[in-house]
């Protein structure tokens, strides 16, 4: 074989496999950059849909502590974040969800409860916190996310 001729195939090959290399790895990382973009949209639109359910609950739950008359707009709100959840989130924060609206439910048919009422529940350490699971469970997901 003529050596020019191999000098010409081995530079010609060279080229195709730094140009494969080259493509395979820009490939690669708009893959990678990709898959942490969705990463983060997930997990923030999980942490913004936490954080309202949070303080939508809050506020109705602090509701029903003196009212006795549930406010249905409120509650449907608090389905209807629960059914967000549903699409993005697992089902034991969703149980989780489930069970807050359910106690903030019963605490509108139970006995109305003074602020002084409310003082000696927090010093004796009895007092009810229906966000508690909700919130311990939610941590947990979006730290393994």
């Amino acid at each position: 074989m003529n050596t020019a001729l191999v000098s010409a195939l081995s530079a010609l090959a060279g080229s195709v496999v730094g140009g494969l290399t080259s493509g395979a790895t820009t490939w690669l990382s708009h893959r990678y950059q990709a898959k942490a973009g969705y990463r983060l949209h997930n997990l923030t639109q999980r942490e913004d849909l936490y954080r309202d359910f949070v303080v939508a609950a809050s506020e109705t739950y602090g509701s029903s502590m003196v009212n006795s008359e549930p406010q249905i707009h409120e509650v449907v709100v608090l389905y209807g974040m629960i059914s967000r959840m549903r699409i993005l989130s697992n089902p034991c924060v969703v149980e989780c969800a489930e069970q807050t609206v359910n106690s903030i439910i019963d605490a509108y048919f139970a006995p109305k409860k003074s602020l002084l009422d409310m003082r000696e529940l927090m010093l004796t350490g009895r007092a009810i916190d229906p966000l508690k699971n909700f919130s311990e469970t939610s941590r947990a997901e979006l730290s393994v996310l």
